[in-house]
Formats: structure tokens, C-alpha cells, sequence
């Protein structure tokens, strides 16, 4: 099991939190898909997800965004995608 940076372990409280998935935050692995496979995450999630970052983290990720599928990959990705645009917190 790889290990999870803080902004990695940050995010994956929000989306369980989030999305009241019945997981542990810690054991979301970094590189496994957050989309369909892996995590299971549909786009109504990720549409929930987005609005709960753009809220705690001061940008939007919109459907349109030429690297939605890049950011949504997995938890490592979208933390490098927070840790690049975020404004707050």
C-alpha cells in the first residue's frame, strides 16, 4: 500500500466525508482510479466533489476543463491538481 501525502490524505477524507462513502480515507490507494473502477466514483460524485473543492479550496473544476479526465484519475492526481490551483486554505 502506498502512502499518502498530506494533501492525498486530505482529499480523501473530503470525498468520503463528501460523498458519505462507507471506505477509510487511508486505505484509498494514491494511484488507484477514483472514476468507475477503483473507487467507483460517478459523475454525479465527481460533480458533487468538484463543488465541494471549488468551496474549500477557492477554484472550480468545470465538466468542460480540457484536463478533467487527468484530474479526476486518481486521489495522487487530483492532488496535484489542488496543490497547482488552489487559492485557499
Amino acid at each position: 500500500m502506498a502512502t499518502q501525502t498530506l494533501i492525498e490524505k486530505e482529499l480523501a477524507e473530503l470525498i468520503v466525508g463528501a460523498l458519505n462513502l462507507d471506505a477509510d480515507p487511508q486505505t484509498i490507494e494514491p494511484d488507484a482510479p477514483l472514476y468507475l473502477e477503483g473507487l467507483g466514483l460517478d459523475s454525479i460524485d465527481l460533480l458533487e466533489l468538484s463543488v465541494v473543492i471549488s468551496k474549500k479550496y477557492g477554484f472550480q473544476i468545470k465538466s468542460d476543463d480540457p484536463d478533467i479526465e487527468t484530474i479526476f484519475s486518481s486521489l495522487k492526481d487530483l492532488g496535484t491538481t489542488v496543490t497547482n490551483r488552489k487559492t485557499t486554505g
